[in-house]
């Protein structure tokens, strides 16, 4: 039995419930940006959020979710990174263990933050087989709590706050902009905005070489990732069972971009914001650049930039 959508009032308690160990991170706007891109944008930053990216949102929830008995045994995941080191962070600021299981190809920064954090990294083959049979063996050896990257209901009501401030610090937006792999922040995005602003526009940006949520979109059914080959390396699973039917319900539209229109678009952000973002959120700035988005001249358009961990020694430039 599918667990229940978070609902206004449970993403409203994620807000309180995680508020003492996250940022209300802040969110600014660029004339030179808004000049090419047609549009006044408001850039929601949480690549200055704790642990470099939104998914600390989701992971705190999640963590400070549990009761004492089930956390005791601590928590484990797989994530290519930056659910992993949000996980690992929650872990430690409840003091209980974090198993994290990465693929051996995720960024060296991403896997030396996990470890920063406290948890014990696990490697595995890159691809969601080789993952969830490592998670398997983990669990089983340990008796943790699995705390999905995206599909579960703790984590997609903690990346839905990310919404929630955008909406209250930026006011009234006729658009709404935020990349897609799993789907854990597009799915909480579009449950707030449908519930309290539902006259936004939700658009959706994914890389060409990771289409399958632009794909399931279009086919009315959830397609997996297949060998997904793109810089933007937070992209590359697969939508959930919990996330699809939320992104097929409330989602206008799924635009791709190409990676070199990505590294472009990280690039020019970096220069003309002096902002760090990952490939990862530079996904939906390349969507708005490369002109994808229909309709937004003029507009008022919120961005959700989901992270900023960079591995400084091997930028795609």
């Amino acid at each position: 039995m599918r667990e229940p959508e978070p609902t206004i009032e449970t993403i409203r308690a994620a807000a309180e419930r995680i508020a003492p160990h996250v940022h209300r991170t802040p969110v600014t706007t660029n004339e030179t940006l808004d000049a090419r891109i047609g549009a006044s944008v408001f850039w929601k930053c949480e690549n200055l959020q704790k642990a470099g990216a939104f998914k600390s949102r989701g992971a705190c929830n999640a963590v400070f979710s549990l009761d004492e008995e089930t956390a005791a045994a601590g928590v484990a995941t797989h994530s290519s990174g930056n659910h992993g080191q949000a996980l690992a962070r929650a872990a430690a600021r409840r003091g209980i263990p974090a198993h994290i299981v990465m693929p051996e190809t995720a960024p060296a920064v991403k896997r030396a933050a996990v470890e920063g954090y406290g948890a014990r990294v696990v490697p595995c083959a890159p691809t969601l087989a080789a993952r969830e049979e490592t998670l398997a063996r983990v669990v089983a050896e340990t008796g943790a709590h699995v705390v999905h990257p995206y599909d579960d209901v703790r984590v997609i009501a903690g990346q839905a706050t990310a919404a929630l401030e955008l909406l209250e610090d930026a006011g009234p937006l006729d658009l709404v902009l935020a990349p897609v792999g799993g789907g854990g922040l597009l799915a909480g995005t579009a449950l707030t905005i449908a519930a309290i602003a539902p006259g936004t526009r939700l658009v959706a940006a994914e890389p060409t070489g990771a289409d399958d949520a632009a794909r399931s979109l279009r086919e009315g059914r959830r397609l997996p990732s297949i060998d997904p080959d793109t810089i933007a390396d937070g992209l590359l699973t697969s939508t959930g069972e919990l996330t699809f039917p939320i992104i097929q319900r409330l989602v206008a539209e799924i635009v791709t971009v190409d990676d070199a229109a990505i590294i472009a678009a990280m690039r020019l952000f970096w220069e003309r914001t002096k902002l760090v973002i990952e490939p990862s959120s530079a996904v939906p700035v390349a969507a708005l650049l490369e002109g994808k988005v229909d309709g937004m001249t003029g507009k008022r358009v919120g961005v959700i930039l989901t992270g900023g961990n960079v591995d400084l020694g091997n930028l795609p430039w």
